[in-house]
């Protein structure tokens, strides 16, 4: 089989790392329907053909991706050399030079499997950052075996709750390799765009807690879990579907997928369940029925989310709010492949992930546990100039009553899942900060603007110092705002200067960003006297 470009890219990439890093382990990132599958198998093959003595190990945690990725090798490679050992799939075939395994039945195998050379881990998020777990355990004691030995992990979420990013110390990754973007592949016709619309209908988890940096799954059942809840979710997806045919629901809970499912099934809709618990030949059915359109919607529970594969999906429903970026990735990930009858997949998101977490195509990597980031919205007041907090209704320093602001009008709003709209945002306060950056040093600007309730902080560096183009860029932007908001900036002055009278100046009325990566950036800024014209 040929491969796509950014397919072969991410081999060279991979092997070009490997040649520059003579120690250390990399992971390539790659979206999820972006074929990594033919990656991991046109890597298996060329490895074996230019180094014949090579032993690789394929890990995973998911039996439908061993047998998702052992059938891609063998569409690669007929008769490849590969035997499978996985308890699930009910074969124990070692001694082969590629070896397909799920973890749970070789990670205390490392005697059974002998030298390895190469590790190849799909699904790499579920590696421990801790030196703990399953495949840390069975990778130390290969490398007790093969000291050159090397990993490789496959993911499309490089990132876990409560630990950041994979390849945060103490990860075993030390490097990402990224051949291609969401948007790339988009725009290259390889994948189908999300449609997003906000809900009328909103799960309210306020009062649920959180276990693990997640939410604890007994209280978020019982939270969003009611008959009123599920009629009216359904009735509102019944109401926008507009024709859709394969309609995937993502429940909070086993006991919410069956009552979802019956709610559909009162409302005339043909659904079924799928759960962790329904047996083998019952979900082959019940998949097998949902793709030839004889069920046109499917509940699930913690289940659909990796490795399941059907291109027709061209509805989501998200019941599931989550704290994880990984899961919501994921799920939403099962709409993206390419369909015969639409161009797209709606996402209707009544768990609120897409304003939680952002546009799937720079979502934002979950903080470490424990760590916090961000300063205190504020405003001045007008009288003397005293910095609050922007819920401060009274300046404690001279009196002055801030006026009332009206509460606006509750309203639908479409949230840009896809990340390619600029997001406009009401501005109540500015704050200016020196900042150093932490890789290299530099002193620099800092701005978070403030909105809403609602509203993200939108922070923006401004590396005035840099000698390259972002200084020049940087400082325009320092300039422009600095003009705009009645401040003149003497040559040489400080940085603890210049952020002290832009934090007393009259910020922009109105902001265009737009998330970028784990940031944000600024598109546009309004003035209230440029508005006003």
């Amino acid at each position: 089989m040929q491969l796509r470009p950014y397919q072969q890219k991410a081999i060279d990439m991979l092997y070009n790392w490997f040649e520059a890093n003579p120690t250390g382990h990399p992971c390539v990132v790659m979206a999820t329907g972006s074929g990594k599958s033919h990656v991991i198998a046109a890597l298996c093959k060329d490895a074996l053909q230019n180094w014949p003595e090579t032993r690789i190990l394929m890990l995973t945690a998911s039996k439908e991706l061993i047998e998702q990725n052992y059938e891609k090798l063998l569409q690669h490679w007929p008769g490849a050399p590969v035997g499978i050992v996985s308890a699930s799939i009910g074969r124990k075939e070692y001694g082969e030079p590629i070896t397909f395994a799920g973890i749970q039945s070789v990670r205390n195998s490392a005697d059974k499997l002998g030298h390895i050379e190469l590790i190849i881990c799909d699904e790499a998020d579920n590696i421990s950052h801790k030196d703990e777990g399953g495949y840390r355990k069975l990778i130390a004691a290969l490398t007790e075996i093969n000291p050159f030995l090397r990993v490789v992990g496959y993911t499309a979420t490089p990132f876990r709750l409560g630990h950041g990013l994979i390849t945060d110390a103490p990860a075993i990754f030390s490097d990402l390799i990224e051949p291609i973007s969401i948007v790339e592949l988009i725009e290259q016709g390889y994948l189908a765009p999300l449609r997003s619309k906000a809900t009328a209908t909103v799960q309210d988890v306020s009062g649920v807690h959180k276990r693990g940096g997640e939410f604890i799954e007994s209280e978020l059942q019982a939270a969003v879990d009611t008959e009123d809840q599920n009629r009216a979710i359904v009735s509102e997806v019944i109401a926008r579907a507009d024709g859709r045919r394969h309609w995937l629901f993502f429940c909070a809970g086993i006991a919410h997928s069956f009552n979802v499912r019956d709610e559909l099934r009162r409302q005339g809709i043909t659904a079924e369940t799928v759960t962790g618990d329904t047996p083998k030949a019952e979900r082959e059915r019940i998949l097998t029925d949902f793709k030839a359109g004889k069920v046109q919607a499917v509940t699930n529970a913690n289940v659909l989310t990796v490795g399941f594969d059907f291109p027709e999906i061209d509805l989501i429903a998200m019941l599931r709010p989550t704290m994880s970026p990984r899961l919501y990735v994921q799920c939403a990930g099962r709409g993206m492949r390419l369909k015969s009858h639409t161009d797209h997949c709606l996402f209707l998101d009544f768990a609120g992930v897409v304003s939680q977490h952002g546009p799937i195509t720079c979502v934002q990597p979950p903080s470490k546990k424990g760590k916090s980031e961000g300063s205190a919205p504020t405003r001045k007041c007008p009288e003397c100039q005293e910095i609050l907090h922007i819920s401060k209704r009274e300046c404690p320093a001279c009196g002055y009553q801030f006026p009332e602001t009206p509460k606006a009008p509750l309203a639908l709003r479409d949230d840009d899942i896809m990340g390619l709209e600029p997001l406009k945002m009401q501005i109540t306060g500015w704050a200016w900060h020196t900042h150093t950056a932490k890789a290299s040093g530099q002193e620099m600007l800092k701005v978070n603007y403030y909105g809403g309730l609602f509203d993200p902080i939108v922070t923006e560096y401004l590396p005035i110092f840099n000698p390259g183009y972002a200084g020049v860029k940087a400082f325009g932007v320092l300039m422009n705002c600095a003009k705009n908001a009645g401040v003149h900036i003497e040559t040489g002055e400080a940085l603890e200067t210049i952020a002290i009278q832009m934090t007393l100046a009259t910020p922009p009325a109105e902001l265009d960003y737009r998330r970028d990566g784990k940031y944000y950036r600024v598109m546009a800024r309004r003035w209230p006297q440029l508005a006003a014209k």
